[in-house]
Parts: structure tokens; sequence; C-alpha cells
């Protein structure tokens, strides 16, 4: 316990999400390719009509509350650096990091308290991270002895935990997805120890050694449809490492493409074949890699400057890291639902992070978030769900959607604000005709000369909310 609590306190390390949010920051949406097949649009539209989901970074690197994995890779970057007693040798710091297996043991563990504070905040589909770059499985997989099920834990009967969390929610009614990172640091076939890792690649040329290769997509094909196979419904397939990817697809405008070195096909035609013959209409999402098998695009820790007229999701994070990190700052809750608004008024979804802790459990302030977005949600979530953006989508501290002939309009308030007696509503036109109220309330408010007359009795009623829904129809 002493050796780990040493561990704890020298592998700090900041958030790490600089990379990934690099690499999506740059990606061209043009090359977008709508999916063809009824049932996978059919889903599509279905999600896109969710609007908020949950995301799981959770493995090993959680016990010593670190970045995700990327300690691991051998590159001089921020978000690769490495502490510690072992963090002068790599080769020593790799069978260390892996070593943690031995003792991870989440006894707290309990999906189905995680999925009903998620359903009370109002989110509607989990993406849940079964493998990350070091190649752990946090799911009991047939082709790798590195997994949940071969540490203490394993002798619990949730060690599965992959399929305990997908079962947990989708028993509140929650979509449910599967991440699945495409590089596997663990295993011989991609990291080669004959040639040692020069950075987050392949450490050898597929084309020079295609059995070596061969072998690695067998893997990856493998696991993946382990997953579609033995975890009962899976409404999305979310693809990480988008620098495993065919030659053919880098493009040389992007920056952090043109630093691949090699050709890392693993047949997603195959992939997503055999997958949908499993789970027919799954949504996949092979980020970065635009074209048939990126159903939706996914920008990280960001929201686009202006509306997109393509199915797409913002992936962000409810604190500053991706996984658990001690003492780690979650934002409030009236910026996360000021980033939820922001993001449905361009066409978007949100989903959300939380990193579990070593034990099992999520922090306390995890819960309280999401607590006190739901109470909002519970009287404003009507101009959410299943609506549409609507021009000007967001205009100064307006925010707008539509269902149908109803529009939506959020008043962004700043904190502490209260409804004024009149407020103009930037970017929209109404007209005398049509109904104005507030969320949660039925008084019909008087419209004159461009402004909203809003009564001191409703301004009361209304209280203290991080955004006003106006209703109008």
């Amino acid at each position: 316990m002493k050796f780990e609590s040493i561990f704890l306190a020298l592998f700090m390390i900041g958030a790490g999400f600089g990379a990934s949010a690099q690499q999506h920051s740059e990606q061209d949406h043009s090359n977008y390719k709508a999916p063809s097949d009824p049932l996978v649009q059919a889903k599509l539209e279905k999600w896109q009509d969710a609007k908020f989901g949950l995301m799981m970074h959770w493995g090993t690197y959680s016990q010593w509350g670190i970045v995700e994995s990327w300690s691991l890779c051998p590159e001089d970057e921020g978000w690769c650096e490495r502490r510690g007693p072992h963090a002068h040798n790599w080769y020593e710091y790799k069978k260390a990091y892996e070593g943690i297996a031995d003792s991870f043991n989440p006894v707290n563990f309990d999906p189905e308290k995680w999925a009903s504070a998620a359903k009370n905040a109002g989110m509607k589909y989990l993406v849940f991270t079964t493998k990350h770059h070091d190649g752990f499985s946090m799911f009991d997989s047939k082709y790798t002895d590195y997994k949940i099920t071969n540490t203490p834990f394993g002798k619990n009967p949730k060690s599965n935990v992959t399929k305990e969390i997908l079962s947990a929610f989708r028993k509140e009614g929650f979509m449910t997805g599967t991440y699945f990172s495409k590089p596997d640091w663990n295993t011989d076939s991609y990291w080669w120890p004959y040639f040692p890792p020069k950075d987050r690649n392949v450490s050898y040329d597929p084309k020079k050694y295609p059995e070596k290769w061969q072998e690695f997509k067998e893997f990856t094909n493998n696991q993946i449809q382990e997953l579609m196979t033995d975890y009962g419904s899976v409404d999305i397939l979310w693809l990480d490492g988008g620098w495993v990817r065919p030659f053919s697809s880098i493009d040389p405008n992007i920056s952090w493409q043109k630093s691949i070195p090699y050709d890392q096909d693993i047949d997603m035609a195959r992939i997503a074949k055999e997958a949908r013959k499993k789970q027919p209409g799954l949504l996949v999402v092979d980020r970065t890699v635009s074209g048939e098998f990126e159903n939706y695009v996914t920008p990280e820790q960001q929201v686009p400057d202006h509306y997109l007229p393509i199915p797409w999701e913002s992936c962000m994070t409810m604190g500053n890291s991706w996984s658990y990190v001690p003492n780690d700052q979650f934002k409030s809750t009236h910026q996360l639902i000021h980033t939820l608004l922001e993001i449905v008024s361009k066409g978007g979804n949100l989903l959300l992070n939380i990193g579990p802790g070593p034990d099992g459990t999520w922090p306390q302030a995890a819960y309280d978030r999401l607590n006190e977005i739901g109470e909002w949600m519970n009287i404003n979530s009507v101009g959410i769900y299943e609506t549409k953006p609507l021009a000007p989508y967001r205009q100064g501290k307006w925010a707008f959607t539509h269902k149908g002939q109803r529009t939506y309009a959020f008043y962004l308030a700043e904190k502490g604000e209260k409804l004024p007696k009149l407020l103009k509503i930037d970017g929209l036109t109404i007209n005398s005709e049509q109904k104005i109220s507030i969320a949660g309330q039925n008084t019909t408010l008087k419209y004159k000369q461009g402004n909203i007359q809003i009564p001191e009795k409703v301004s009361q009623t209304a209280g203290l909310q991080p955004a006003y829904l106006f209703i109008i129809e």
C-alpha cells in the first residue's frame, strides 16, 4: 500500500487531452459520407434526437491517478510525460505500468448507481472505454490475458465490467456504445518487441512484415466481434486512435496526420460488415477517418464556432482530465448547461465524460453536477430532445431550437442573473399572433415593441437558472 501511495504521488500528471484535441481540431468535414443502410440511418436519427450522453474513461491507469495510457507513449510531448521511480527507463516503466493489473481491485463498483444518476441528469446514451491505447481490456476477452478478469477483481461476480455497465444502462433505457482503441500498445503484433516503439504508431513497417500486421488485424477484429456478440445489444462502435488508418486516407493538409509513417489499414469494411451482422443498424464511428465508417464526427474538448449540417458530437470532460485524477477541478453546472445548449443549437450532441476512481466510484462532485443538471432538465428538456437547430442557431446570449411549429429560445444567463422586466430576443422575428411562455409556467407573456414583458411574479417563479427557456408557438 505504501508503494502504491508513493506511485500515486509521483505519477500525478495533468489532464493530458492536448494530443487528442489537436488531432480532431483540424479535420476537414467536407468529405462526410452519409450512411446508405436504412437501419443505420434510423439509428443515427435516434442518436441525434438523444442529444446528451455519458462517456467514461476507466482502466488500471485510474489506480495511479494519471493520464490514460499516454505515459507509455515514447514521444516528447507533455501528455506523454513519465514520472516516478521508473521514469528514467521506458522498459522499466512499461513493466511497472502493466503491473498495476496485479493489484487493480475496484471493490465499490456499482454500475446501477451510475446509470440511475446519468438517467436523472437527462442523459440518453453511453460510450464506455472497453479498451484504451494501453491495451488493457475492461472486458473478458479470450484474446488477451491483459484484462479486468485477470486481476484481483476477477473473483468478483461483476468482474466483466463492460457487460455489467452496458446491462445496467440498457435497463435504464440508454443507447449503448463501446469505445475501442484501434492501436494496442500491449500486444506484440502492434508494438513488436523486435523493434522498440518510437512513437504511438506500429513499431514496424506493415508492408515489410505483412504476416505480423495480419496477425494484428485478426486480433483487432476478434476483440471487436467479441463485444458485438457477447454483450447484448450495442448501438455504437466508437473507435479511437485515428493514426491507425489506410495511408490513402491521410490528409496532407492536417499536421498530425503528416507524421503517420506507415499504412495501418485494419480493414474497416470487414470489421463493420461483421459487426453489423451481429448488431443491425450499428453506428460506426471511425474517428477522424472521413468516409463510409465515420457515421458521425467527434470534435474533442471543443465546440464548433458555427452550425454543422452533418451529424456530430462534442466529447468533453466534466473535469479537466479524461481519466480519474485526485482533486480534479470540475466545471460548474452553469458552464455545463451552457455548453450543452451551445452544442444542441448548432446541431450536435454532447458526450460528457466522467472518470471513475480506482475503487470503482465516481467523485461526489460528479454526482452533484448530474443532480443539478437533472433539476434543470426536468423543466427545460422539452427544448432539447428530438429538436432541430433553428437559424440563427446561437446569437448573443440566445440559443435556438425548434420542433415542428414550436420554437425554443434559450436565454443563457450570467451567473446570478435574474430575468429582467423586458427582454429582447436577438436574431428572431416574432409576430403578434404567436404565444410566448416560459418552460414550467402556464402564463402567456406579452410581446410589445420587440420585447418580451416579464412580470415580477413570473421572474420570481422562474428563480435563478443557468438558462431560461422561452417557448414560442
